[in-house]
């Protein structure tokens, strides 16, 4: 009786998801930024120094448009305003049956909240300062709070209208206003003078870091579970 041979099975190797590689670059440059900023580094200070003295000008210069800024950033796009509106998307969830999505909503969020206040008490990096200011933060300056929860925010509606299967249309939609938001909230705290770009910057990139790695996360638990 003739054998068969025997053939070797080899390990397939699972690519990355996107969800993944987008986590992964963006916590890398947060990293990159956040040692920059501890470092001081000298064109990163000066492009910082450059943006905020210029803004602020414009924000002495024009009471007007300054009051506007604080309505958008103490009320639109406060955090907390972020949170509420995430409070809502979980009771939502919670009133379908969608009790574990649910919890991994809220769970992100602070987790998001908590990276931010980690790095916020671990930097310590002083906010501008100015003789003249037309507004006021708490805490410290790296990262931005409310660039962070914004993005945290809505990227959390990206991802559950994918996972939920909603239209391209309703996505790109969703994503589109998160992105203007996103960019709003960090123009309102560097013309009010509170904050520095790299903070807005580092806030973007943390809050897609997390947003991200958590969709990865829930995509791996998910194939476990059909497994």
């Amino acid at each position: 009786m003739q054998l068969a041979p025997v053939v070797p099975r080899t390990r397939t190797r699972t690519r990355p998801t996107a969800p993944l590689r987008v986590g992964i670059v963006c916590l890398a440059l947060a990293t990159l930024l956040l040692a920059l900023v501890v470092a001081a580094w000298g064109p990163l200070m000066s492009l910082d120094r450059a943006v905020a003295e210029g803004l602020h000008r414009e924000a002495v210069a024009d009471p007007g448009l300054t009051r506007v800024n604080r309505v958008l950033t103490d009320w639109v796009w406060d955090p907390w305003a972020m949170r509420a509106l995430l409070a809502v998307v979980v009771g939502v969830l919670l009133w379908r049956g969608e009790r574990l999505v649910a919890l991994w909503v809220a769970a992100t969020s602070g987790i998001g909240t908590a990276v931010q206040q980690g790095v916020k008490a671990a930097v310590g990096r002083d906010r501008p300062r100015w003789p003249d200011p037309v507004d006021s933060a708490g805490y410290s300056a790296f990262p931005s709070g409310h660039a962070l929860s914004v993005t945290v925010a809505f990227g959390l509606l990206v991802w559950l209208l994918a996972l939920y299967g909603a239209g391209p249309l309703a996505r790109r939609g969703v994503l589109a206003t998160g992105a203007l938001c996103a960019l709003g909230v960090g123009f309102t705290r560097l013309f009010l003078g509170v904050h520095w770009l790299s903070d807005v910057v580092g806030g973007w990139l943390i809050g897609v870091a997390v947003v991200t790695l958590s969709a990865a996360a829930h995509e791996r638990w998910a194939l476990n579970r059909r497994g």
